[in-house]
């Protein structure tokens, strides 16, 4: 436990051999033993007015010092009996004389997210991840909590917290965020015995004013040939391979020129055949490399020829580009190693960040169209539709987005498509030789 918040220094070792250690700001763990250590708490509930109430020691964590004050807890009105309140009093008093663990839950929740959660859990996340959840800590979770210890963040303490967002103008989604990084940080303090329990898995979110919109937007066939015509290269491309293949953005960055495969076998009828594939291993994603998503996106899909050729295409390619009154020339591929990115960025051949691109180019045309809903994800979800369109199964659907559940596939990346739904009402007609 002395080794939250920070890690052992690295530094030099003393000419006894010592190696001497960095100061973490939490106590070390001899204090906690000794607090540990004090007489065992056994006070008498007493009634004071309209309650019992309950004359405790509590050990408060302030600017890294531990401190012993006394408080005054209610415990039940003062109509309950003498034995149950006793009762009561004992259930109280349980955690606080178990030692170590109730200690370590003094910690200011502020403090233990600085100096533990963000250095030692943070960096095992994505980085798009990391900067979304220092958001909700900045602009919500600090200002609530801050002042607060680990164990003032009880259950009900956070229930309210959440039941005053009823009336917020946030979106349903961000308000699950919320609660998301607050269990993310509550959950890391029960795996490094701060706490006992995480108090945010039985807390409810407020109901939403209206039902969740069940389809999400995508684009017709139709739309993607004018949205890939109005953008240059090599973005144009880069689209046309999102839609076709369903890849993550931060797959389409990642992805390598070895990763782009043409495979010569044999098919059933003895005739040789080219099949075409993509092997997703990798990711990249705003300056962070690492693993797919998740076990199922790493994986190799089928994709059409169309798609291999146009990325062969990028080989050939040259771009021109307005630096001030001239114009310079750029390949679009300046290296075609097997560890070169095929997605190059124009000038350096760097790796290229989606948030540039979506902003400068895709979303430009898209409003040009009338798409403002066109991003990224918009693009994954045109291709579960688009495979919903032409009878894909779903098990096959589910395989090409790469999902670990079919039902992701079906419930949240293909559609509702009013024309297939309407061919399907006309049918019915067929089934009965009366029709009004």
């Amino acid at each position: 436990m002395a080794s939250l918040g920070t890690n052992i220094d690295r530094g030099h070792r003393q000419g006894n051999g010592i190696v001497s250690k960095a100061n973490s700001g939490n106590p070390p763990k001899g204090d906690f033993e000794r607090m540990a250590r004090r007489r065992f708490q056994n006070p008498k509930p007493t009634r004071r007015g309209e309650w019992w109430t309950l004359r405790v020691w509590k050990t408060t964590f302030i600017k890294g010092q531990l401190k012993r004050t006394r408080e005054r807890v209610r415990l039940a009105p003062a109509s309950m009996g003498t034995r149950e309140v006793q009762k009561l009093a004992a259930e109280y008093l349980r955690p606080l004389n178990q030692g170590l663990e109730t200690i370590g839950s003094a910690t200011n929740f502020q403090h233990y997210v600085e100096t533990t959660y963000i250095p030692v859990v943070m960096p095992s996340m994505a980085k798009s991840t990391q900067d979304r959840y220092k958001g909700v800590i900045k602009n919500y979770l600090i200002p609530a909590y801050g002042e607060l210890s680990l164990r003032d963040l009880s259950r009900l303490t956070i229930q309210r917290y959440f039941s005053g967002m009823a009336n917020s103008p946030l979106a349903h989604e961000s308000k699950d965020k919320i609660k998301d990084v607050l269990s993310s940080i509550l959950g890391s303090a029960v795996e490094f015995e701060l706490l006992a329990k995480n108090p945010v898995e039985s807390v409810r979110l407020p109901a939403q004013r209206t039902g969740r919109k069940r389809t999400k937007p995508y684009i017709t066939p139709k739309q993607f040939d004018e949205l890939v015509a109005r953008i240059p290269e090599p973005y144009a491309s880069m689209i046309y391979v999102a839609v076709y293949t369903g890849l993550r953005v931060s797959e389409l960055a990642g992805l390598e020129w070895n990763d782009v495969i043409a495979i010569e076998q044999v098919n059933e009828r003895g005739e040789l055949e080219i099949r075409y594939a993509i092997s997703i291993d990798e990711r990249f994603c705003r300056g962070d490399w690492g693993a797919p998503k998740s076990d199922a996106s790493n994986a190799t899909i089928g994709i059409n020829e169309c798609v291999y050729l146009r990325i062969q295409r990028l080989k050939l390619l040259t771009v021109s580009v307005r630096a001030g009154t001239a114009i310079r020339q750029y390949k679009v591929v300046k290296a075609d190693g097997p560890e070169d990115l095929v997605f190059q960025s124009v000038s350096k051949g760097a790796p290229m960040r989606d948030n540039n691109i979506l902003s400068r180019h895709i979303k430009p045309a898209a409003r040009k169209m009338g798409l403002g809903f066109v991003n990224w994800r918009c693009l994954r979800t045109s291709h579960a539709t688009w495979l919903k369109m032409v009878g894909a199964d779903v098990k096959d659907a589910q395989a090409q987005m790469r999902h670990s559940r079919s039902s992701t596939t079906l419930d949240i990346y293909q559609q509702f498509v009013p024309e297939s739904q309407q061919r399907a009402v006309e049918k019915l007609s067929s089934l009965s030789k009366r029709v009004q």
